[in-house]
């Protein structure tokens, strides 16, 4: 029987684990493991799958040393195997109709900030979920808890990305961005000559969340009048629970004390009024644990005719996949594929920042 890859083995396994929205130290078992792989001659580690000296490896485990031999024997793991038949259920039509149409995702983050995994490792995530873009969007600097970039830093990053795009498949690229922060005053959290630089801003309120309504409203307007963001991200700053209200369900039954967190107040009729006059995206945040906006705010925005941004706010590679989340809640509201940006090529995305900055 031929060998599998183990290396590509452990990596989907991890991918599926971060999907389903796993323990972190589970995914960081299998991706150590791929990582210990990685830097070894094929003969060696078949030698010590052979010897069963598999987990003497630095980063392997015997759980991951079994998926090794299992692969090496050209079997698919049974651990591959059980994480595949329990993926979860097939999309719906509609929902697959609107998943097909994306074309990218404008809305993640690296270990730059708060990400788990490198930039190489998201953009060739991207690749084997068929995109042609990713939005790379790492934090800003006053959210230091998230290792927010600097000045200094993005524009390493900047350097960074160039780089990366010259190795990476043709058709596919990453674009540049950040998600900054609205500050207390609606202002943004990084510098306007260093904004305009960027090919995508999410810009995205992550402090002073219990502000009153009439504060967040002034707040959110600022800035999405200021014509260097492109997005404004998960507007509410909900959290929800999925185990309580489901993947699918809207995240108003209630909050869990240290597992949600309640939505901010503000006059939405003007926010999404503002969205509409300046060109700016509402973001459907696709994070199980976000599901932002709610679907009445959704429906809201939608009457309002702004256009849509379904981003996976990934911080790790499986959870890229995501987006099928956001495109189920968009489908349930009726968003239709046009008024998401994401589903436009590159060049069209690019166009349309051009135009309203």
């Amino acid at each position: 029987m031929t060998a599998r890859d183990p290396t590509t083995d452990l990596r989907r396994i991890a991918f599926l684990l971060e999907r389903a929205n796993e323990g972190t130290y589970r995914v960081r078992a299998f991706r150590s493991a791929a990582a210990a792989l990685a830097g070894l001659p094929e003969q060696e580690i078949a030698q010590r799958a052979a010897a069963g000296t598999l987990a003497e490896l630095t980063g392997v485990g015997d759980v991951t040393a079994r998926c090794i031999a299992e692969s090496l024997a050209g079997e698919e793991p049974v651990y591959l195997r059980r994480l595949q038949a329990t993926a979860g259920v097939d999309l719906d039509d509609a929902t697959g109709a609107l998943r097909s149409a994306l074309r990218g995702d404008c809305h993640l983050h690296s270990d730059w900030s708060d990400g788990g995994s490198s930039i190489e490792e998201m953009a060739l995530a991207g690749v084997e979920l068929g995109h042609e873009y990713l939005v790379l969007t790492d934090h800003s600097p006053r959210l230091t808890v998230a290792r927010g970039l600097t000045a200094g830093r993005l524009r390493r990053q900047l350097e960074r990305v160039a780089a990366i795009n010259r190795s990476l498949p043709d058709g596919f690229r990453i674009l540049t961005g950040i998600e900054v922060d609205i500050l207390a005053d609606g202002s943004l959290d990084q510098e306007d000559a260093l904004l305009a630089e960027l090919d995508v801003v999410v810009a995205s309120v992550h402090s002073g969340l219990r502000d009153d309504p009439a504060r967040m409203t002034r707040r959110m307007l600022r800035a999405v009048e200021n014509p260097l963001v492109d997005i404004l991200g998960h507007c509410t700053g909900r959290k929800v629970s999925a185990a309580d209200v489901g993947l699918t369900g809207d995240g108003d039954r209630g909050h869990q004390a240290g597992r949600t967190r309640p939505p901010s107040q503000f006059d939405a009729d003007k926010v999404f009024a503002a969205c509409m006059a300046t060109g700016t995206a509402v973001e459907i945040n696709c994070r199980p644990d976000r599901l932002d906006p709610p679907k009445r705010l959704l429906r809201q925005a939608l009457e309002a005719g702004c256009r849509f941004a379904i981003d996976s706010d990934a911080h790790a590679p499986g959870q890229l996949d995501w987006q099928r989340y956001g495109c189920e809640r968009a489908a349930r509201c009726g968003v239709p594929p046009e008024r998401v940006v994401n589903t436009w090529p590159a060049a069209e995305l690019l166009a349309w920042v051009a135009g309203h900055r």
